[in-house]
């Protein structure tokens, strides 16, 4: 389950877009058994939210047909008016023809009311009205609805077409009107050398969040041989990379042992994206989300010589060998590419400058934890 973040309100994913299509195919095949043979359809879509469906469902409707569209606005915000315009983009000579309305949302029934009598003057042969969505909990009129793709409660839906002031009609999938998430979840990225670890330690005091790192508690069942750790050792034994699953129930059970918590920071988690779209399940199921992936970036060579200088003291073998330091960037710039791809689709993809000194730096990542 997702959860975007439209305006100034949260939506969570209610119906998926699999099953939207579904709906779709299942109503255009009901449409054409319906009519006669050889009965040429005229389908008419309402825009502005329709637009999305009334395509999907002529490419799934497989007799000949001809459509237009119209347009009678009146929707703002979150709520249906009871106020309604002149319709728009009506010119065909409809005179003996069978009409389907295509309505992608069907609610009060106020907007569908007016454009139902204006067809009634066209002197058509019949009138059919099809609607993806139908809300029977709040429909105040008397029109019969011939073919109905889901009913659901009144609760304010968008995506798929629908809007919340302006936006979210690109959205696939139909999400639906959820509260804010409590809490500030981010995952802090960068490639090794950044000083992840350093900044962590400063904003999680700073923002009262628990700092999750991989790495930390990955050692910590190895070393208390929980069950979790000792799996994660046989197949580190073996040489073999630990499973997804294994790394994220770790995670799970850091999350849970802190439900109190006012948010986390992870880090070096996830490192892929099958682990990016795990987390993202996780939090959902519990009305939370990641409030954005914020990236450390600096350039390799000074990471490099940063690298190489900390070897000196560290007592880390990794780091005092170039080759394997820049073989670390390589591994790490293939990986992450696509996870920055992944957070930015989300418009949740956050980079800021790692150059400078550690109040600078923190100075510019409190700057973006801020908005989140």
């Amino acid at each position: 389950m997702k959860l975007v973040k439209l305006h100034d309100l949260y939506f969570k994913e209610f119906i998926s877009a699999e099953e939207i299509s579904t709906i779709v195919a299942s109503l255009a095949e009901q449409v054409q058994n319906d009519l006669p043979k050889k009965e040429v359809p005229f389908f008419i879509g309402i825009l502005n939210g329709c637009f999305v469906f009334t395509a999907d469902f002529l490419r799934q409707y497989k007799g000949d047909c001809e459509m237009s569209f119209v347009k009678l606005a009146s929707y703002e915000g979150t709520t249906s008016t009871e106020k309604v315009k002149n319709l728009i983009g009506l010119n065909e000579d409809l005179t003996d023809r069978t009409v389907v309305i295509l309505e992608d949302i069907i609610d009060t029934g106020t907007t569908l009311q007016e454009i139902y009598e204006i067809f009634k003057t066209k002197n058509i042969k019949e009138l059919k009205i099809a609607t993806l969505f139908y809300k029977p909990d709040v429909y105040r009129k008397e029109l019969p609805i011939n073919y109905v793709g889901k009913s659901i409660e009144d609760k304010f839906i968008v995506g798929y077409g629908l809007d919340y002031k302006g936006y979210g009609r690109n959205l696939p999938a139909i999400y639906q009107l959820t509260t804010q998430p409590k809490m500030k979840n981010i995952v802090l990225f960068g490639p090794p050398g950044a000083g992840k670890g350093t900044q962590a330690e400063v904003l999680k005091e700073k923002y009262n969040l628990v700092h999750i790192s991989t790495g930390e508690v990955f050692r910590f069942n190895i070393k208390n041989e929980t069950e979790l750790g000792l799996l994660a050792k046989t197949y580190m034994d073996a040489g073999d990379l630990v499973p997804d699953e294994v790394t994220i129930n770790m995670l799970k059970e850091e999350v849970n042992k802190n439900a109190d918590a006012a948010g986390f920071i992870f880090d070096g988690f996830p490192r892929t994206q099958s682990q990016a779209e795990a987390l993202d399940a996780f939090l959902a199921e519990k009305g939370e989300r990641i409030n954005g992936m914020v990236a450390l970036e600096v350039p390799e060579d000074l990471l490099v010589e940063r690298l190489l200088e900390r070897g000196k003291t560290s007592g880390r073998t990794d780091d005092t060998d170039e080759s394997k330091i820049r073989n670390r960037f390589n591994e790490y710039n293939t990986k992450t590419a696509v996870l920055k791809d992944f957070y930015e689709a989300q418009g949740n993809y956050y980079g800021v400058n790692g150059v400078g000194s550690i109040e600078d730096i923190t100075q510019r990542l409190s700057e973006v934890f801020d908005t989140l």
